[in-house]
């Protein structure tokens, strides 16, 4: 779909493969492993919860439930090789869990308020983190250890995102900005967005790392150049105005932009075909 054509004539649609039930409040994102093989799902009734990808049926797709959070699950992460998973927790930490045996390997305490947002970085040695204190940590996978503490904004932090070789962060908040920040300095290389309102719900390096998806609460998505900071393209069409939904680079099947919607609809748009 988009603003000045059709869908694509290349497009394959989906089909819904199966529903996976288990969580008994609601869920609050789902992300597949970077191989594809499994799927994880996280909830307010406080578990993450472990799916395979390929599993024939929903009663055979469960793996297990990593259990240990004393609040609902926001967010989480999976590391590169989809040994571990982090998640981040209204109960103010973050938790590494080992995805094979369901341990938590590691629990990551310093926010002071609930922890809203989490990514590894690509080498999975980093952890970066975005809370209600309107602060980014950056963490060490090993040691569990804090490295820096960056004041970012001044509302909750929506997302965290590495770039493809893990040298830069990108942070959005509900204050209306987007700001580029230096993963081993801490330094804010770039505002993209500051606009006050509205709220920018969720961002995302693209796979290159050459452009950032950021989602705003006035049912809009916006690609941007990182280096000359200009709007590349617009897609609209979506309803977007509370919550913070995940938007992505679709590649397996077409370019497309995805975003989920207040209308209970999954949008996509041609990535490359879609002029401003």
């Amino acid at each position: 779909m988009s603003e000045s054509q059709g869908p694509s004539t290349h497009y394959k649609p989906y089909r819904l493969k199966q529903t996976l039930s288990g969580h008994s409040e609601a869920v609050s994102c789902v992300k597949f492993s970077k191989d594809g093989r499994l799927l994880g799902s996280a909830s307010l009734d406080k578990t993450i919860r472990i799916w395979s990808a390929s599993a024939s049926s929903p009663a055979s797709a469960f793996k297990r439930e990593l259990r240990g959070h004393s609040e609902g699950v926001s967010d989480f992460a999976w590391s590169s090789d989809a040994r571990y998973i982090c998640s981040a927790s209204d109960d103010r930490s973050l938790r590494i869990w080992d995805v094979h045996t369901g341990d938590c390997v590691k629990t990551l305490k310093g926010h002071t308020s609930m922890v809203f947002c989490v990514n590894f970085n690509p080498q999975s040695n980093l952890i970066v983190s975005g809370s209600f204190d309107e602060t980014l940590r950056i963490w060490d996978v090993k040691t569990g250890k804090c490295q820096k503490i960056i004041s970012a904004h001044t509302d909750p932090i929506t997302a965290v995102h590495f770039n493809r070789d893990g040298s830069l962060i990108v942070s959005s908040s509900r204050d209306g900005s987007c700001k580029i920040w230096d993963s081993a300095t801490g330094a804010c290389l770039k505002t993209l967005i500051d606009d006050k309102t509205p709220a920018v719900s969720f961002v995302e390096f693209s796979p290159n790392g050459k452009f950032i998806l950021a989602a705003t609460l006035d049912d809009t998505l916006k690609l941007w150049n990182y280096s000359t900071g200009k709007i590349m393209k617009t897609y609209t069409g979506h309803t977007n105005r509370v919550y913070c939904m995940t938007s992505t680079f679709s590649v397996t099947n077409g370019k497309y932009i995805v975003s989920g919607s207040e209308d209970c609809c999954v949008y996509l748009w041609d990535l490359q075909g879609l002029k401003r």
